[in-house]
């Protein structure tokens, strides 16, 4: 009998050594696993970013440390030159033209498909622990909560639809938790209906009152769409609450075992411009340069939890934005003399470098060299092949198109794997950068109407050319238009632009 007991006791113990070597060796691993913070502003332009631009008129102190810290990436660029699109390519890892070009209006239907891999769906896999907190953009699945007798009008593509049309207690599907968040909290889109908090899948409350009129902005355009809102919604208070939910948020992770993935889009310094009083004056480029810096303190918040809940050493954090500065960046040249673009040309929406070359940091210790720089061409679809790296995730042939893994450019300071970037914004105009160079394939690069005053100061001239072609190396201004002077490689990047539509990049 006791050499039973004895022959069971040793069975335990082993199975119990077992088990708690399989837990060990996970728990190793999963320490191995660097936390991933995603910081993403909107609208910011490249020379916003003191770190960037050492004549610009906002401060930027935080972000300047988190490249004094880390690894700043002097040519990184957005999918597009506006919000949605974006924001689709850095969480699929493919380029939004390949689907669609415009931004997903009032409640309008989701642009991930339900079978499309995103950037947190393969963390989540790999057991990380998921959270999206701030402005989403990219749909929901808004019909599911609307009553059948609803009135729905429609103006300018934006649904237009009284509060009471919908059963606010109901959960919408198309959101963050549809695709990898484990969790979300937001407002969705700041100047878009519904003017409410959102908490994983449903509103928190409900929108009783009709937002049809707005205060006058201090700079810019409000931009706020007519649609439900929370009584007494506080346009001022949401960049504040975002930071203090992902402050909030952090700290819980403190002492996990899993790792965990945070991705903050901002919906700052977005209009509307709405700079907290203590923030008010702050910068020397007028309200929008002070919702910059209060920008860069929110984010410095978020970086200050992630030191005092001791989690800053196992964490790479990336920062970069959506698209550049809004087009009355114009008018700032000449009020305050700070080019938010600098020192490239156009701003958002524009196929020129203001559009979408973007600040563009990553921070990863003991990984990534601090305080180094790469001109190493980047784009944001990058994010996923270079994450799916990092964590060891095989990407299934029919995902991430267009992603390049950028990871020994970001602990080696290699060349970049990628040669090329399709840029797009509108359906019928797009640019391909190959190497230095920049084919425009369209009548001009510009989206937006440009100050006559502004292109008699920095000598831009129009002429009559199809198109536009720029050595990026040596005029990164974009001022002398080669394309009728060399139409032998006008045509080979016509070319090579037709042969990226057609098919993925290769990994």
């Amino acid at each position: 009998m006791s050499w039973f007991v004895t022959w069971e006791t040793n069975v335990k113990r082993l199975l119990f050594a077992a088990i708690f070597s399989i837990w060990l060796a996970g728990s190793i691993y999963a320490a191995e696993l660097p936390n991933i913070v995603i910081l993403y502003a909107d609208d910011m332009g490249f020379g916003d970013l003191g770190a960037n631009n050492p004549d610009s008129k906002i401060p930027t102190p935080n972000l300047d440390r988190l490249a004094q810290e880390g690894l700043r990436l002097t040519d990184g660029h957005s999918s597009s030159g506006i919000c949605t699109p974006s924001r689709y390519a850095l969480l699929t890892g493919r380029y939004h033209w390949r689907k669609f070009h415009g931004i997903v209006q009032a409640f309008g239907s989701p642009v991930i498909d339900q079978d499309e891999l995103t950037l947190a769906e393969i963390l989540k896999a790999k057991g990380y622990k998921t959270a999206c907190i701030g402005k989403w953009h990219l749909g929901w699945n808004w019909d599911e909560i609307l009553r059948p007798d609803a009135n729905v009008k429609s103006n300018r593509g934006n649904r237009v639809i009284q509060p009471e049309a919908f059963d606010w207690s109901k959960p919408i599907s198309g959101g963050p938790t549809s695709h990898g968040f484990d969790e979300y909290f937001g407002d969705d889109v700041p100047n878009f209906p519904p003017y409410a908090w959102f908490k994983n899948d449903r509103v928190v409350d409900q929108p009783s009152v009709m937002l049809t009129e707005t205060p006058k902005t201090p700079e810019g355009s409000w931009s706020a769409r007519p649609g439900p809102a929370v009584k007494d919604w506080d346009f001022w208070a949401v960049v504040p609450r975002l930071a203090e939910e992902a402050v909030d948020w952090i700290a819980h992770q403190k002492g996990k075992q899993e790792p965990f993935f945070l991705y903050v889009p901002f919906n700052s310094p977005h209009s509307p411009i709405v700079p907290t009083k203590e923030f008010v004056g702050s910068s020397q480029a007028g309200p929008f340069g002070d919702f910059v810096h209060m920008t860069d303190a929110m984010a410095g918040k978020i970086l200050s939890a992630l030191q005092e809940n001791g989690l800053e050493d196992n964490t790479l954090v990336i920062f970069t934005a959506d698209n550049g500065a809004e087009h009355y960046a114009y008018e700032r040249v000449k009020n305050f003399n700070h080019w938010s673009s600098a020192p490239f040309r156009g701003v958002k929406r524009d196929l020129y470098e203001g559009g979408h070359h973007v600040p563009f940091v990553v921070k990863w210790p003991g990984k990534i060299k601090p305080g180094s720089t790469s001109d190493a061409l980047i784009s944001q679809v990058d994010l996923m092949g270079t994450i799916a790296a990092i964590v060891d995730y095989q990407l299934p042939e029919d995902t991430a198109h267009d992603s390049y893994n950028q990871l020994p450019v970001w602990l080696s300071n290699e060349a970049s794997p990628r040669e090329t970037i399709v840029h797009n914004t509108a359906a019928k105009a797009y640019a391909i950068r190959d190497g230095d160079w920049l084919l425009v394939d369209a009548r001009s690069g510009s989206h937006n109407r440009i100050p006559k005053w502004f292109d008699e100061e920095r000598g831009y001239k129009e002429d009559d050319l199809p198109g536009e072609l720029y050595d990026l190396k040596n005029d990164p201004a974009e001022k002398k238009n080669l394309y009728g002077s060399k139409p032998e490689l006008v045509q080979q990047l016509k070319q090579k632009l037709k042969s990226i539509q057609a098919r993925g990049q290769v990994r």
